[in-house]
């Protein structure tokens, strides 16, 4: 029988959600966990990867058990077997086609960053970023990236395709804290914190509204944006 799962987890606490070969993935925790509750062993596919120190409260994954068990008790049962920064939040059973990763319509991220005073129990969680800037000007920039754009100047690594959708990208600020929030189907390595890096660069003053279009529009240009740090950004939301 095929699960899915929703779940949250501290990414300082983990390498990234891929399986890796120090077992320090949390792919790599839930297989052992799972495993375990099967008494054989269980593969895990996710909704999408998270580098190592990105958070989330919406990954999805799914996984196939050859045992008969109650969803409440498999719920319980891997929260009590999981280290504390890794929750279950729901199980559901899907059918058999189901893919965790395939299915998926909508991706929600968001990015933390903070701007007050330097506080050593926020430092895992956001990016502290004690500069001053235009808030407006950002919010243009974050309207910049709307819609289909080859992304290549805002990916890294290479690929195929560098081409994706942003249905809405957001930007507001809640005291000392400055939320971006974006969401499309597709995203590609580092992409969220490169576009934010990008918008806090028009911010400061680094870069232009001019300087995001033509990297948008001639992704072979080579253009330097900075790349916002893992440990400000969160995969809030799957949608399916």
């Amino acid at each position: 029988m095929r699960y899915l799962a929703r779940i949250s987890y501290d990414g300082s606490e983990f390498q990234g959600f891929q399986r890796l070969n120090n077992g320090k993935g949390v792919q790599n925790v839930l297989e052992s966990v799972l495993s375990n509750i099967n008494r054989k062993s269980v593969l895990v596919k996710g909704a999408g990867r998270t580098d190592a120190g990105v958070h989330a409260l919406d990954q999805c994954i799914h996984f196939d058990l050859n045992i008969d068990i109650a969803l409440d008790k498999l719920q319980y049962s891997m929260n009590r077997m999981l280290p504390n920064s890794i929750s279950v939040e729901s199980i559901s059973i899907v059918d058999n086609f189901f893919h965790a990763r395939h299915a998926v319509k909508t991706k929600t991220y968001v990015y933390k960053v903070f701007c007050g005073k330097k506080n050593p129990f926020l430092y895992s969680y956001v990016y502290f970023f004690p500069f001053s800037l235009d808030l407006a000007l950002m919010k243009k920039a974050c309207g910049l990236f709307l819609g289909m754009h080859n992304f290549q100047s805002f990916v890294s690594g290479e690929r195929e395709n560098y081409t994706s959708i942003i249905d809405s990208f957001d930007i507001y600020k809640e005291e000392d804290f400055i939320i971006f929030e974006v969401k499309g189907k597709s995203f590609y390595r580092y992409m969220v914190r490169n576009l934010v890096g990008a918008i806090l660069d028009v911010g400061r003053g680094k870069a232009s509204l001019d300087d995001i279009s033509e990297a948008l529009q001639n992704p072979l240009l080579e253009k330097r944006f900075s790349v916002a740090p893992s440990t400000g950004l969160y995969l809030m939301k799957v949608e399916y």
